[in-house]
């Protein structure tokens, strides 16, 4: 029935500007996006092409300095589109996602003659980057990883693993943490390594339950030469700087996350309003729109959160608490959406005949990438009750 199809998610954006971007981003998604994420998902074939498209279009440094080819958009405006593309193809608004991060260190921290250099090919080159932070054995313990980068004339040598790297192997450029100094956070520092550096090379990608057209895989470095005017910030200021992206990044995880809740929904009502049982639709059983009310709350109380977290960083105030907050409740919030949507599919949710299942599947990735929802629950209580007692 026409009043019960899903309808486009009616959003609160800051200018006329913002709502042709939407318009734009909503019409490259339903004509490009989405009708082949099933079948490459399957596959696991990663959508070079449309990344280009994007580039072209302008939405790969939509948060960044037009100066540099950038859009000058508020974070506010720029996770929307996040939002859209996620709903779309989960692969695809991740990946911009990740993009995004792997140029904040640049961005925020290079110098201007290292950002006219970079930026203009970053943002809207047709390039596409990766964040290495992540090793074999530093997950979570992130100031613990073992790469390093050491000193040989006005160049730096790195040498190390990388691991969990989205879009490791395929990327044009690298955003790497290597130690150059002690141990600890303040001996890390950051580095701009090109895509194509001789001793750079990236393992087979992970064999995923999920998300199987985003590669992700170890990157190795064997003694991968990179000039000093690739270092990103001063010495010793790589892990300020990867927990500074990190804030950024959790929101686009979050934005993503309840885009991938909000096409899950939508694929409930599409289902609860075309399926008949006992001679009517199950759209009209009190048990199942409860679940459906239940799912649509939880999907508007995560925008909402993420947005709120979004103007406190567009607005340069402190948002580090919200930004974990943001990426905790949105992707817990995808991950029982999705299943709720498997369940009122019934049968139908459990096979790939319908996405519900790979919906699922891709929201559970949301819980762990950018820092585990429990590190984000360690986060917000540092901020609550302070510092754990040593």
């Amino acid at each position: 029935m026409p009043d019960r199809a899903p309808q486009p998610v009616d959003r609160q954006l800051p200018t006329d500007e913002a709502r042709d971007l939407i318009s734009l981003v909503r019409d490259i998604a339903q004509r490009e996006v989405a009708p082949a994420a099933a079948e490459e998902e399957d596959a696991g074939r990663f959508p070079r092409e449309l990344f280009t498209l994007l580039s072209e279009s302008g939405l790969l440094g939509l948060p960044y300095d037009a100066e540099y080819g950038g859009g000058d958009q508020p974070y506010e405006v720029y996770l929307q589109v996040l939002e859209e593309l996620a709903m779309a193809r989960l692969t695809v608004g991740l990946g911009v996602s990740v993009h995004t991060l792997a140029s904040y260190a640049l961005a925020a921290y290079g110098t201007k003659e290292q950002q006219a250099e970079h930026l203009p090919a970053m943002l809207g080159g047709g390039l596409l980057g990766a964040y290495c932070l992540s090793e074999p054995a530093s997950g979570s313990d992130a100031a613990s990883l073992r790469t390093r980068a050491v000193r040989d004339g006005d160049h730096w040598v790195i040498t190390g693993t990388k691991a969990w790297i989205t879009h490791g192997g395929i990327a044009d450029f690298y955003t790497v943490m290597a130690r150059t100094g002690e141990e600890g956070p303040r001996g890390i520092t950051a580095f701009l390594v090109p895509g194509d550096a001789e001793g750079l090379s990236a393992a087979a990608p992970e064999k995923k339950m999920g998300m199987k057209g985003s590669p992700t895989a170890q990157v190795h470095l064997d003694g991968v030469r990179v000039p000093d005017s690739r270092r990103l910030g001063e010495e010793g200021q790589g892990f300020a700087i990867a927990l500074s992206a990190l804030d950024g990044g959790r929101l686009g995880i979050a934005a993503c996350a309840v885009g991938l809740a909000q096409a899950a929904l939508d694929e409930a009502l599409r289902y609860a309003a075309e399926r008949r049982q006992f001679g009517r639709p199950i759209a009209d059983f009190q048990g199942l729109r409860f679940m459906l009310a239940d799912m649509a709350t939880q999907i508007e109380a995560g925008r909402a959160l993420y947005l709120a977290a979004a103007r406190l960083r567009d607005a340069g105030r402190p948002f580090a608490k919200q930004a974990a907050m943001a990426k905790l409740h949105c992707t817990d919030t995808a991950m029982r959406v999705t299943t709720d949507a498997v369940q009122i599919l019934g049968g139908y949710g459990y096979t790939a005949d319908f996405p519900a299942e790979r919906y699922l599947r891709e929201a559970k990735v949301l819980q762990i990438v950018e820092g585990t929802n429990q590190i984000q629950r360690m986060v917000i209580a540092r901020h609550l009750a302070g510092p754990e007692s040593r």
